[in-house]
């Protein structure tokens, strides 16, 4: 199939597209553990994306789904449970490991013991640590996910570690940029953050071009436009309407070689992939 395309973004400066590792290498780890984000920092992924969830007892969790059913052998919304019941969970086994035994998880008891990086949940101040102890920069993309019954205390949580881990205090390095952005569906939630933390940069993601959108505006404060690969499909000139407005543009989630394609051609800033190290090759970055 092919798309009907404007002209390709002439800015003879422009920086090569950055590529974002959605839930880690997703595609050949399980989305959201450790090994995932392991793997997409070897496989040289600019940035790693999360989706966080609060448990009941106050804790970020690197989760997407509200309930654990899909990615977990438990059952249950993670704003319902707390971090200890979520560390009982097996959050890996479900995506196999390629080895011919995969499809007989349910015979092997031990097996979610063999690589606890690949079947533990995974708390955001643990991928934060990950990040920091990188030996290159990696940024880091967060999702808050909404709606929830804990509604602003996500993001109060999330500022605070984020002021742990120096993210929020520019002042500190003079040479200082944000290796850290805060992307939501929810406008309002992206308003907490930058009230909270005005140097954090805001992804508004959005799964449908409303005709108020359609021009490239983005709510107030928020600089970084989130469009699905859908809506680049369907409305191939927005991504030069939001440059235009001075908006940089990030699309996930971007996997198919023609997607990558067409945002290369459209200029877009940044693709969120499960398949980083393929999409970097593609654009002939690794």
């Amino acid at each position: 199939m092919t798309y009907a395309r404007p002209a390709q973004d002439a800015r003879p400066d422009r920086p090569a597209i950055s590529v974002i590792a959605h839930r880690g290498a997703s595609e050949d780890a399980p989305e959201h553990t450790l090994a995932a984000y392991r793997k997409a920092i070897e496989d040289g992924a600019d940035a790693l994306e999360c989706d966080v969830r609060l448990t009941a007892d106050g804790h970020l969790v690197c989760v997407h789904d509200r309930r654990v059913n899909r990615t977990s052998n438990g059952r249950g919304s993670v704003s319902a449970l707390e971090l200890a019941d979520l560390a009982m969970l097996d959050f890996g086994s479900w995506k196999g490991d390629g080895s011919a035994n995969d499809g007989f998880a349910n015979e092997a008891p031990d097996r979610q013991h063999e690589d606890p990086e690949r079947t533990s949940v995974l708390t955001l101040e643990r991928l934060l640590e990950l990040v920091a102890d990188a030996d290159r920069r990696v940024e880091l993309a967060i999702e808050t996910k909404h709606p929830t019954r804990w509604a602003g205390q996500v993001e109060e949580r999330l500022v605070e570690l984020l002021t742990r881990f120096g993210h929020t205090n520019p002042a500190m390095r003079p040479d200082w940029t944000p290796s850290v952005r805060v992307m939501s569906f929810s406008a309002r939630s992206l308003h907490r953050v930058r009230a909270a933390a005005p140097c954090i940069p805001g992804v508004y993601l959005m799964q449908f071009l409303t005709p108020r959108h359609r021009d490239g505006r983005l709510p107030p404060g928020v600089g970084i436009a989130g469009p699905g690969i859908r809506i680049l499909r369907s409305h191939p000139d927005y991504v030069a309407k939001a440059h235009r407005a001075g908006h940089r543009v990030h699309v996930w989630t971007v996997n198919d070689t023609a997607d990558v394609e067409l945002c290369q051609e459209l200029g877009v800033d940044a693709v969120i992939t499960n398949r980083p190290k393929q999409v970097r090759i593609q654009l002939g970055l690794g």
